[in-house]
């Protein structure tokens, strides 16, 4: 990570934010942050976490045309020249909200990596780069209450492994961290689908869970091994790589 160009989407809120502060003990050369959150006191304080890392916010809702996210993502590169690291990491957890679910955790990060690619596809000139997108342990292994924010999660897995192994193509490579139950906001109150249990939250967080600051140390630690292609499990304050079935060869 040391003199890297990060962007991260959603670097403000529960694990991103930890994420960020724990990204910020390396030594990059800049850090743009794109949120929806707009959070001056805390952007104040990551700038001065190090001083050698250039810390920039910008606002980004991840639900916009694509059009609009490849017109932010070139004055980001017009000023950087390069970006070496894509962390797509926006969530929410409320499946009474089923568009708006599907739009923000699959249907955004799907479009932020296509808008991208622009940039770094090999095939356009471009020098590749690193795709982490954040998925859930629910990517693989459902909360059957909320099956359309696990069925995102399980297209985020899907999704970065075809990247991965589209790397020799578009020298992007990619893998996902996918956290199990985080202390944050985001698990203390959300709704099932169609009111199947109504205190989901509450038996989420009977289970064992972890902080976030643990999360984000092994988030950070995860994109530092760097493996195209690999599934990251983040759960209870371990980092451990899994096996996903295996794969249908198309033989194309």
């Amino acid at each position: 990570l040391t003199n890297k160009n990060v962007v991260f989407v959603a670097g403000l809120g529960g694990i991103g934010l930890d994420t960020t502060k724990e990204l910020l003990k390396r030594d990059l050369k800049n850090l743009v942050i794109l949120d929806r959150i707009d959070n001056p006191t805390v952007i104040a304080e990551l700038k001065t976490i190090n001083p050698k890392v250039t810390v920039t916010f910008i606002p980004y809702d991840v639900t916009v045309p694509i059009t609009e996210t490849k017109k932010l993502l070139k004055t980001i590169f017009d000023k950087l020249k390069t970006v070496d690291i894509l962390i797509n990491g926006a969530g929410i957890l409320d499946d009474h909200q089923i568009e708006r679910t599907i739009a923000v955790n699959y249907t955004g990060l799907v479009n932020t990596t296509t808008a991208i690619l622009d940039f770094w596809d090999k095939r356009k000139g471009g020098p590749g780069g690193i795709i982490c997108n954040i998925g859930s342990v629910t990517g693989f292994n459902a909360i059957y209450q909320v099956p359309v924010y696990s069925g995102t999660k399980a297209a985020v897995v899907n999704f970065t492994s075809s990247l991965a192994k589209l790397a020799p193509i578009t020298g992007v490579t990619a893998y996902t961290v996918n956290p199990g139950i985080n202390r944050t906001t985001l698990v203390h109150k959300f709704n099932s689908w169609l009111d199947v249990e109504p205190q989901v939250a509450e038996k989420l967080l009977a289970h064992p869970t972890q902080s976030s600051q643990a999360c984000g140390e092994n988030f950070v630690k995860a994109i530092e091994l760097n493996q195209n292609g690999a599934i990251w499990k983040l759960d209870r304050g371990t980092l451990e790589a899994i096996q996903w079935s295996k794969h249908w060869d198309s033989g194309i």
